[in-house]
């Protein structure tokens, strides 16, 4: 008996560490949470010790993605645009750099869907609305398919941007045509599962989220004008709620926890629905134009919501169960991570900041500036094993806040 019990604790050890860690597109449940603990409450004079830096990735926005403790992320080189994937170590080793596929140039060139990883390969949507499949260990391309012109869609202004969700044996990708509006793909071979005409408007940029603990699991997308909910696995329309976008932005990602499901956008501010009948049916809990971003996100911690107003450069909290205003003060456009009851600020003056959550006020306790890179300071940071890293265009950081 005492023999088993040793060989299972073994084999449960054994499991456990070889479990593959996978940091995506706003880390849990696309939310902005990471689930690191033990973390600085306070940094030094001038802010946390850098460890490394790395330049080189390629010009671009995208968030980078961790799997078996490596680093993925994308951007774009060289005179043909080409897009590179590149590998990088947690010491801050470039290990590979393969292209996959021509990214855009034109209004904020380079790379910006963020990669998503999952059972040893990664889906990466081009600006140009390529997604392509890349084999983890190798970086070779496994297939790559244009969603554009498979799907009669259009290409959007400020280009393509969505991280591909992959649920089971399926990603997930919005082109946004008027009948193949939401699709399904075979994440192994590309080949298409079932095609969704949803709405009929516009892709947004959005990307979208699994909700699993209902009677009805269900995607969750935002396109044009709409918040929906599509069934995995044959895409029915569960339901849909009318969301107004500004310029066609519906970028940030929904946030979701007990059957509460909260959105944003630049225009329409935010707005609380509560899933009702297994998932089959929503109803509005509260709306506020307080709180309203084109693609800075949010974040909840505690029973608090934290973003910023980037129409009048406000921060501003509301409570998550009724949407009322606790505060609003004055700050920069910024984008919120949390971790370790803790919200992590990277600003577009390149401003990084430590913020302690508090209903009633803003307390920056500690913050630094991002002195490398190159062009806007856009990309959404990551949290990982106690370290910070800040993506600057063709320059990664990385920052010991542990």
């Amino acid at each position: 008996m005492k023999k088993t019990l040793s060989l299972l604790a073994v084999v449960a050890l054994a499991l456990s560490l070889n479990a593959q860690e996978i940091i995506e597109w706003r880390g849990v449940g696309r939310t902005g949470l990471y689930q690191d603990s033990g973390l600085l409450k306070a940094w030094p004079q001038g802010g946390p010790q850098l460890l490394w830096s790395i330049d080189g990735i390629g010009e671009g926005y995208s968030q980078l993605g961790i799997a078996n403790d490596r680093i993925y992320v994308t951007g774009m080189k060289g005179d043909n645009h080409m897009g590179y994937m590149s590998e990088i170590d947690l010491n801050g080793k470039l290990l590979q750099q393969k292209g996959y596929s021509e990214e855009w140039v034109g209004n904020y060139s380079g790379a910006r869907g963020s990669v998503t990883i999952s059972d040893g390969k990664m889906y990466h949507l081009t600006g140009l609305g390529m997604l392509v499949c890349v084999d983890q260990k190798t970086l070779n391309v496994v297939w790559k398919k244009d969603i554009l012109k498979e799907f009669d869609a259009k290409m959007l202004q400020f280009a393509q941007n969505e991280a591909p969700l992959v649920v089971d044996d399926k990603v997930f990708i919005t082109p946004g045509g008027s009948r193949n509006n939401i699709v399904a793909l075979n994440k192994n071979t590309g080949d298409v599962v079932w095609v969704s005409q949803a709405k009929g408007e516009e892709s947004a940029y959005a990307s979208p989220i699994y909700i699993s603990d209902v009677e009805v699991p269900q995607i969750i997308d935002m396109t044009q004008n709409s918040l929906l909910a599509l069934n995995p696995k044959d895409g029915t329309l569960l339901w849909s709620y009318p969301f107004a976008s500004r310029y066609n932005q519906q970028c940030n990602s929904p946030i979701y926890e007990n059957g509460m499901l909260l959105f944003m956008n630049g225009n329409s501010g935010t707005m609380m629905l509560k899933l009702e009948n297994g998932g089959r049916s929503v109803s509005k809990v509260w709306e506020s134009t307080e709180l309203a971003n084109v693609f800075s996100a949010m974040v909840k911690v505690g029973n608090y919501i934290y973003g910023c107003n980037e129409n009048n450069r406000y921060w501003v909290c509301l409570d998550w169960n009724t949407g009322k205003l606790m505060y609003k003060t004055r700050l920069r456009q910024c984008v919120p991570i949390t971790a370790d009851n803790m919200i992590y600020n990277y600003c577009d003056n390149g401003d990084v900041q430590l913020i302690a959550p508090d209903s009633s006020e803003l307390k920056v306790v500690s913050s630094f500036k991002v002195t490398q890179g190159t062009e806007q300071h856009w990309a959404h940071p990551v949290i990982y094993k106690g370290v910070l890293y800040i993506r600057h265009g063709d320059s990664l950081m990385a920052y010991k806040i542990k």
